[in-house]
């Protein structure tokens, strides 16, 4: 199996439907974002460990998300959770050379994996510098001193919706986030009015801030 072969059964499945989120994750590899013992796994359809009791998510769960999220060129995009970089890498396929992605992480071993893991595209992605992983500082969610975003996506489950991450969104922005057992996509409409919509049956390691 390849890449290729698992962004073709994603779009079969109508997980993947939009073109720029297909060409994404055509041209990033998963198995460029896991450790090593796990290469031959990497284009299977379900989460891997990545150490420190984090997983790299399930590709189905991961298209998802993204399509929900609705990234296009030229946003600039929040990735909580970064882990081992791929969502981060996809989005910087997304954005293009006017976007910006931010991946925050909180573990800093994570944080030095998947900025190793990005630089596999140093060469390769001419957005390449578009993209960085940067250390979440403790008790701090998000990465306030960069908002607005015109697109936020959390890969950890929170236990209620972070007020923090919604005043971080610019108006008409889309916040992606596990809560409990969940996936709920937050359209923020004004700075007093979201909107939600909920979508059940995931399942995601604690969002730790």
């Amino acid at each position: 199996m390849s890449q290729n072969s698992l962004t073709q059964e994603l779009v079969k499945k109508a997980v993947l439907k939009t073109a720029l989120i297909i060409n994404a994750f055509k041209k990033t590899d998963r198995a460029d974002f896991v450790l090593s013992d796990f290469k031959k796994e990497a284009y299977r359809d379900y989460p891997l460990p990545i150490g420190y009791n984090v997983t790299i998510s399930q590709p189905t769960t991961v298209a998802f998300m993204l399509e929900l999220l609705e990234p296009k060129k030229g946003d600039k995009i929040l990735d909580i959770g970064s882990g081992s970089g791929w969502t981060t890498e996809l989005l910087s396929q997304i954005v293009g050379k006017k976007g910006k992605v931010f991946g925050v992480e909180i573990i800093p071993e994570l944080v030095e994996f998947g900025r190793k893991n990005l630089s596999k595209y140093n060469k390769k992605n001419v957005f390449y510098k578009n993209a960085e992983i940067i250390l979440s500082e403790k008790n701090i969610l998000g990465f306030s001193e960069k908002a607005p975003f015109d697109k936020i996506l959390v890969s950890a489950m929170a236990k209620k919706l972070p007020k923090e991450l919604v005043n971080q969104l610019s108006i008409s922005g889309i916040l992606v986030i596990p809560i409990k057992n969940s996936i709920w996509r937050i359209d923020k409409i004004s700075e007093n009015e979201i909107k939600e919509k909920e979508f059940y049956g995931f399942n995601f390691v604690p969002l730790y801030y």
